[in-house]
């Protein structure tokens, strides 16, 4: 009898669960089986391993085969394991030292010719082996970039199971040939992209949008300001064409790059999606997703058939989930974020395994007051909004208060007049201009919170705000009327509370005025408290 091991990873979402893969040869009639819950993809390794084996050279043991994969009781998916199972069978073999491979952790795919393919979620993978005690790992040559982003790690990075087996037995490292073309790397033309076009998921690309170019709506931009500087959720109403989208889509632009552990956490789940853009390894912008009204809630929460995908909620994660025309979405899905908006992940359970992702993400909805996008707007009463009541009240209601009560502020965008375009002077702040207050603001909410889990006034709970960072005396006497009336609701006046902090720490003030109260709350109800929203000069 002879036996080796060596280890891979099996992905859950984002999390790794490390895998011991185990050969053994038996003498007997020549089979290979595979064990350890292995679904279709894995089970195909059968065949793609023995292929890739006798095309590099290395005749097949002829012997019985029982490959097992350990943890038996872990659902284990894709193709990344094939070069584990490769080097097991050729150390049970004899072609390798076993104890040259006992302590590897391999992740990849194998070409019937030999050729080793990247594979989705190297990253999540690499760091599950680093915390398992792994120091080295092999990888597709395509995926070492983003492998090397695992500090205390060292990578080999290979093209063929020629060149690993040259590398493992000392052996001079075969002549690779260059005619054929390289594979291609999950991310750049992914199957989800192809399936799913209502999905546009854009981590990390130079953003040239500026918030310049977006004329007048002085409230509206202040709201996005207050919206990037404390991750406030935002909702956007009025009639088509008024910028509803151009203010969201200039969102990202304001945010502050992420740091180290944040681009870990975001590259992992798109790593796990597939949608790392070729080239770039390490994702270092908040992210942008805009799925489609129509998008249904596998690809919005995440799920699908067998084991679960990553949905537009954990694309989004760290970074901007704008839903456009959130009126038509299904209120079965938007109200299945009510649980991410919460606690910042999401959790779906199938008959293949469950998957927890991160879904922190900052959420925009636009939508127009009523089906023709017409009513209660100035200025578009000549355009006659037919719509009746009933029709304008079901319409409103698809956004359910509950949804709407997770939403920090909520603003109106009104349409330009003629004057308003032609006026000279009404080109606002770049976005560089905004971003520079909008990271002083986050500088001071973190200096507040230095010895606390939190970093934005949007995750400290109510109780420590009206506990450890109280407003000024008096700050909330219209705030506690709204909440007598039934105007707000406790968690309602939780979120004016945080609302109001992020306004504090944009003015400088160090601690929310009855005006930054005031100022949120009007934010939130649509109601004037007296005064208007203080803005920013254009």
């Amino acid at each position: 009898m002879a036996f080796a091991r060596t280890s891979s990873v099996a992905l859950v979402g984002v999390e790794g669960v490390p895998v011991e893969v185990q050969a053994d040869l038996e003498p007997g009639v020549a089979a290979f089986t595979l064990v350890g819950l292995p679904d279709k993809s894995l089970t195909e390794s059968r065949d793609r391993v023995r292929a890739a084996v006798v095309n590099s050279g290395v005749p097949w043991p002829q012997k019985k085969l029982t490959v097992g994969l350990s943890p038996a009781s872990v659902p284990k998916s894709g193709s990344g394991f094939d070069i584990a199972v490769a080097c097991a069978v050729l150390a049970a073999a004899e072609r390798i030292d076993p104890r040259t491979i006992a302590g590897l952790m391999m992740i990849g795919e194998l070409g019937l010719d030999g050729r080793i393919l990247p594979v989705r979620g190297v990253l999540p993978a690499v760091l599950a082996a680093v915390d398992a005690g792994y120091r080295h790992v092999v990888v597709p040559d395509q995926t070492a970039a983003e492998a090397s982003l695992v500090p205390e790690v060292s990578v080999t990075a290979v093209r063929s199971l020629s060149q690993l087996i040259a590398h493992l037995t000392g052996e001079p490292p075969p002549e690779e040939s260059d005619d054929r073309p390289d594979p291609p790397v999950p991310g750049g033309n992914t199957l989800q992209q192809f399936t799913d076009p209502r999905i546009t998921a854009d981590p990390g690309r130079d953003r040239l949008l500026d918030l310049a170019d977006v004329t007048g709506q002085q409230h509206a931009r202040r709201a996005l300001e207050i919206a990037a500087a404390g991750r406030h959720h935002l909702f956007f109403t009025g009639p088509p064409g008024a910028g509803k989208t151009m203010l969201a889509e200039r969102l990202p632009g304001l945010l502050p790059p992420l740091s180290r552990t944040e681009a870990l956490e975001v590259t992992a789940v798109h790593s796990v999606a597939g949608v790392l853009p070729p080239g770039q390894p390490l994702v270092v912008r908040p992210p942008y997703c805009a799925p489609h009204h129509s998008t249904t809630m596998a690809a919005l929460i995440g799920g699908g058939t067998g084991v679960p995908r990553p949905g537009a909620v954990s694309l989004a994660h760290r970074g901007v989930l704008f839903l456009d025309e959130a009126a038509e979405c299904g209120p079965r899905v938007l109200d299945a974020m009510r649980q991410p908006l919460e606690s910042g992940h999401v959790t779906v359970a199938r008959a293949a395994g469950m998957m927890r992702m991160p879904a922190a993400f900052l959420l925009v909805l636009a939508a127009n007051p009523c089906p023709c996008g017409r009513h209660g707007s100035p200025g578009t009463a000549a355009l006659g909004c037919e719509c009746p009541p009933a029709s304008v009240h079901r319409y409103r209601a698809r956004l359910s208060g509950p949804l709407l009560d997770r939403v920090d502020l909520r603003v109106p965008v009104q349409p330009l007049g003629r004057a308003e375009l032609a006026a000279a002077g009404t080109r606002g702040e770049p976005t560089a201009a905004v971003a520079d207050r909008v990271a002083e603001a986050r500088h001071r909410a973190e200096a507040r919170y230095r010895e606390t889990p939190w970093k934005t006034n949007s995750e400290v709970p109510g109780h420590e705000l009206r506990t450890r960072y109280p407003a000024e005396s008096g700050a909330l006497h219209e705030a506690e009327a709204d909440l007598e009336h039934g105007v707000l609701t406790a968690r309602g006046l939780d979120r004016v509370l945080r609302v109001a902090w992020t306004i504090a720490d944009l003015a400088g003030h160090p601690c929310p005025t009855r005006d930054d109260v005031n100022s949120a709350l009007e934010m939130r109800t649509g109601v004037r408290r007296g005064r208007l929203v203080p803005e920013r000069p254009a």
